[in-house]
């Protein structure tokens, strides 16, 4: 099983770098749906993903029925509309592959998509004075939450001994 960031349609180069910095430090996999609202390109995006950008596992495709041909797994849809907030899934139990997908910045993901699959369409609690959260952190708190129910994985939880260790408070 494996976690999966998709971004349908994305617009916003900021948005994509900071979600493939999320990516590169969660060992998740980010998936683009095309068209894209910037080009790909190091110079785009390696001021907001920093030096991660090399360690980050992607792929790029042309159309969502490109994306749905070429992966399998249990699909959420995180979206405004959705009616059960994120701890109404119980991602321990499922055993595929976990995509949550994301709509684009502007118009989220299209409702002809959602319809086919309103039982794993998510949303996130707020109140009545903002549309929506941006993008790059709904991801962060999607992916925190998801990884938090399978007691995140294989990641690190502690400071890394390859970077200042564990023990780097306790020093003078």
């Amino acid at each position: 099983m494996s976690l999966n960031v998709v971004l349908f349609q994305p617009e916003i180069p900021q948005n994509t770098g900071n979600i493939m910095r999320t990516c590169a430090g969660t060992d998740v996999c980010l998936h683009l749906i095309k068209p894209l609202g910037f080009k790909l390109d190091p110079k785009y995006l390696k001021r907001v993903a920093v030096n991660y950008l090399n360690i980050v596992n992607y792929f790029v495709y042309d159309d969502f029925e490109d994306f749905l041909s070429k992966n399998d797994g249990e699909f959420y849809f995180i979206t405004r509309y959705g009616k059960k907030p994120p701890r109404s899934f119980d991602f321990k139990k499922v055993e595929k592959d976990i995509y949550l997908i994301f709509g684009r910045e502007s118009t989220g993901i299209p409702k002809p998509i959602l319809r086919n699959h309103l039982d794993n369409c998510i949303r996130l609690p707020m109140n009545d004075k903002i549309r929506s959260l941006n993008l790059a952190n709904t991801v962060a708190i999607m992916v925190y939450e998801v990884l938090g129910q399978l007691d995140y994985l294989n990641l690190s939880k502690t400071e890394p001994e390859t970077l200042k260790g564990e023990d780097w408070l306790l020093e003078e």
